[in-house]
């Protein structure tokens, strides 16, 4: 405290650090909350709109509690297993990140691969001009939106106990293990594989899990799979454009500096949701003569996803081709190859996140490895030499090691989800009984999402009314849980 003769005491701010640079920290503290504001109120909301109301509270529940969950496992264990010091080549230790010096201190966190003459590997690392507390945070609410993607696969039948424990139990054994291996340290990260903000990590996992763990769930009530609407295509139209608007700090904040390669992270992921949109809701118009609201979204997500892994690294007319291949490839393999398909078919993904996640994250790492542009992975990356296979070079091994990269992260999924869907059932069982299968939200929470009376039922006013037809208004009812005087 500072003593001025006018107004008596005052707060002194502290003097900042030599390392710090306000702008960069104000930018990545922006971009993780834009992030954050993804999951929460976006996905939220998305999920609770898009999904037949008797599910609406139970969908919208299950991405807040994952929100939560992952926030007190995260500063508890998991970051410093995602970016911490090496356990395994694919591993971090397990420790907290809760120290006072730790989260202060000056952010770390590994840059590239480097060789030395004797042909020994040797990590390069950089310091971002933030304190560690910006670059936990930042990365948390990535790990969350992770979980949350993959529960769109299981909306309107998992048993809530079930994600409960699901959730602690993936981000410690399957989320982490990608995070370390392609972005702290481990051995995608030293052979090379790019993965700009997440397409593998995030969006190839949370595909690949969420449907490895409807199949063991099981599938929806033969009812809800028949007929599952939307209940408020306007609010998932609002939770929709939350995720694209959040979409900035998600790649924009990956240089880990408020930087020309931010910038341009930015710009690309505009041109590719865009495009990706559009080239979706032509082929709807050609193929079924309408456009689909429902369709636009799914469109625009998937070139969402497609542009994350190569957001920074690429041009802006690669940007614009990978959203035309965004917008058709998942598009078929939803609407023509999962017709045709009995395993697709078998395996109810609510959602299609295994189209929107999956298969547009593969894409995007694949084409990633075609388009990247040396000058671009050299300003993300000052020492490496990577470039795509467009420009010749090294480039084609680039594009094989991005497939190989897939093909690590799918196989990991698989057999990770697997075990603690097998796991979890051995605790509590994996689905919700019958009787909340019909019943939905009511009987999960005891809640609903409307005081209103609808989903395709006819009016009846001994439910929906505060009179009976019958009783006049000497007969007429309160709402559950209201006492009246009469």
């Amino acid at each position: 405290m500072a003593y001025n003769m006018s107004i008596g005491y005052m707060p002194v701010a502290p003097v900042a650090p030599d390392w710090l640079n306000k702008g960069d920290n104000a930018w990545q503290m922006i971009s993780a909350t834009l992030v954050g504001m993804q999951s929460v109120p976006g996905l939220v909301i998305l999920y609770g709109s898009i999904v037949k109301k008797k599910w609406a509270v139970n969908s919208a529940f299950m991405a807040l509690y994952a929100f939560a969950a992952v926030w007190l496992c995260w500063v508890t264990w998991a970051y410093n297993m995602s970016f911490g010091h090496k356990l395994l080549p694919f591993w971090g230790k397990a420790r907290p990140a809760l120290g006072q010096s730790f989260l202060i201190a000056q952010a770390v966190l590994p840059q590239t691969t480097q060789f030395h003459k004797d042909g020994s590997l040797e990590t390069g690392w950089i310091n971002p001009a933030y304190p560690m507390a910006s670059m936990v945070y930042f990365q948390c609410v990535f790990a969350a939106i992770t979980l949350i993607l993959l529960a769109g696969s299981l909306l309107g039948r998992m048993n809530i106990r079930a994600w409960m424990i699901f959730v602690p139990l993936w981000l410690t054994f399957s989320y982490t293990v990608g995070a370390f291996s392609l972005w702290g340290g481990g051995f995608l990260f030293h052979w090379g594989v790019m993965d700009y903000s997440g397409g593998y990590v995030i969006h190839l996992s949370s595909g690949i899990a969420g449907f490895t763990a409807a199949y063991w769930v099981g599938p929806r009530s033969t009812k809800d799979r028949e007929r599952f609407p939307p209940n408020n295509v306007l609010l998932m139209l609002t939770g929709a454009g939350l995720l694209w608007m959040g979409w900035a700090g998600f790649n924009g904040g990956d240089p880990y500096s408020a930087n020309i390669d931010s910038s341009l992270a930015v710009l690309n992921t505009n041109i590719c949701a865009a495009t990706s949109l559009l080239v979706w809701t032509c082929l709807d118009v050609i193929f079924f003569k309408k456009p689909s609201v429902i369709g636009a979204v799914q469109g625009m997500i998937t070139g969402l996803v497609c542009i994350t892994p190569g957001a920074g690294l690429v041009q802006g007319w690669a940007a614009i081709v990978m959203g035309m291949l965004s917008g058709s490839i998942p598009w078929f393999t939803m609407m023509v190859v999962h017709k045709r398909s009995k395993l697709l078919q078998h395996v109810d993904d609510t959602l299609g996140v295994f189209h929107t996640h999956a298969v547009a994250g593969f894409l995007g790492g694949a084409t990633t490895g075609l388009f990247a542009e040396p000058v671009l992975c050299t300003l993300f990356v000052p020492v490496s030499n990577s470039r795509g296979a467009f420009y010749g070079g090294t480039g084609g091994i680039q594009f094989l090691k991005q497939v190989a990269g897939a093909l690590f992260i799918i196989c990991w999924n698989v057999v990770a989800t697997s075990l603690i869907c097998i796991i979890v059932g051995l605790i509590v069982p994996l689905r919700m009984p019958e009787e909340e299968l019909a019943i939905g939200d009511d009987a999960v929470h005891g809640e609903e999402a409307y005081a209103l009376w609808g989903d395709g039922e006819k009016y009846d006013s001994s439910k929906h009314g505060w009179y009976s037809d019958t009783e006049g208004t000497q007969g007429r009812k309160a709402p559950s849980g209201v006492t009246q005087n009469v």
